[in-house]
């Protein structure tokens, strides 16, 4: 093979991964303003201003806006536009029966495969959670849950359950972020959150399932507060 060809190789292979880095991006950087309401149910959304808003190209925020689509978190609406998904509060129960099945098998099976290396993130996140805990701070929480799942997704690798997980998690924090000024005790949940993490780096896949429906019973209370149903 001719050095200009493995050139070339090289070249395409970095533009894929710039591509897929820019897309990341894109995605985390639109997923946080929804989930944290900075763009709010029922907006509508243009791809030029979002291009000019995060400094990113069209081809990125057009690819992050179809796996938010995906996701149920904007619909897009042919010859309409890009609409931020309406949030139903009853629909949240239902999006909370599938995530406690799913959340509990992928907590133990992370209990059992996760690296040394995610086990001490696991760590550094249950840390996290108790400052969060300790000063009341939303957005530090806010992308300590974040992260924390999708750690447990990586650690459980188990790619179907997890394919289904990533479909819910954002629905369910931008619910968590809509009402928990008003029915929510964010300093319990973050110490819930710290006792799930911990209990998995501990590779205890009982208590890791026990932790998950702790949380999980938390977190039904809450929404049936804040949905008031």
């Amino acid at each position: 093979m001719s050095t200009a060809h493995t050139r070339g190789r090289a070249r395409t292979r970095t533009r894929r991964a710039n591509g897929a880095t820019l897309t990341e991006q894109a995605y985390r950087l639109l997923e946080e303003r929804i989930v944290t309401l900075q763009l709010r149910p029922g907006e509508f959304l243009s791809e030029y201003a979002l291009v000019s808003q995060l400094g990113l190209g069209r081809t990125p925020i057009r690819e992050a806006l179809q796996r938010l689509a995906r996701e149920g978190l904007v619909l897009i609406l042919p010859r309409k536009g890009i609409l931020v998904a309406p949030a139903d509060p009853e629909k949240q129960l239902l999006v909370l029966e599938v995530r406690r099945e799913l959340e509990r098998l992928l907590c133990r099976s992370a209990a059992k495969r996760a690296t040394p290396e995610q086990l001490g993130r696991l760590r550094d996140i249950a840390k996290g959670m108790d400052v969060a805990a300790k000063a009341n701070d939303d957005l530090a929480f806010m992308r300590l849950d974040r992260d924390l799942n999708l750690l447990v997704i990586e650690a459980a690798h188990n790619e179907y359950a997890s394919r289904a997980m990533r479909l819910l998690q954002g629905l369910s924090r931008r619910f968590w972020y809509q009402h928990y000024q008003s029915a929510a005790d964010l300093p319990h949940c973050a110490r819930l959150h710290a006792a799930q993490a911990r209990a998995i780096a501990d590779r205890n896949p009982d208590k890791a399932a026990q932790t998950c429906d702790a949380l999980m019973d938390y977190v039904e209370t809450f929404t049936r507060a804040a949905a008031d149903v």
